[in-house]
């Protein structure tokens, strides 16, 4: 399993667009030409917070982590957050998502950031049987405030 950085390999934007379908797909999202192309060009953006990695099998993307900074005033340094986490069918199970997280960890570790936070579904069972052994479940409620009409 290799872990690269999107924007050294921009030649696997397709790849790329076919597990963010995967991902939004299963939070019973559509992801529209115009939200990948925006994403895409963040990810490659090195102005924008957002960063992107992809999980390789040999040569083949099977899977992605979309994070950046945020940061923490309650104790004045930086966090992590991971905004997306996915892996395709075919590659669970076989350490993909570990993976990743390690990932995003070690990029952490290395910027100072003293914790990675993320959301998952509720009834997302696999994902968070993962997410239990690498991580602590907080006792925050996630709430949503929409500014469009």
């Amino acid at each position: 399993m290799t872990i690269i950085d999107i924007p050294t390999r921009p030649d696997l934007k397709p790849a790329w667009r076919v597990l963010f379908d995967g991902y939004t797909t299963f939070y019973k999202r559509t992801l529209t030409d115009e939200v990948a192309e925006a994403v895409w060009g963040w990810i490659l953006d090195p102005a924008h917070e957002l960063e992107g990695v992809l999980a390789l099998e040999g040569e083949t993307p099977v899977g992605l982590a979309h994070f950046r900074r945020q940061p923490r005033p309650a104790v004045g340094r930086d966090m992590g957050y991971l905004d997306d986490l996915f892996v395709s069918p075919d590659a669970r199970a076989k350490g993909t998502g570990r993976a990743l997280l390690a990932h995003v960890a070690q990029v952490g570790r290395t910027r100072g950031w003293g914790v990675v936070r993320w959301t998952t579904a509720d009834d997302n069972y696999r994902a968070r049987s993962l997410y239990d052994q690498v991580a602590a479940k907080t006792a925050w409620n996630l709430y949503e405030m929409s500014l469009e009409a």
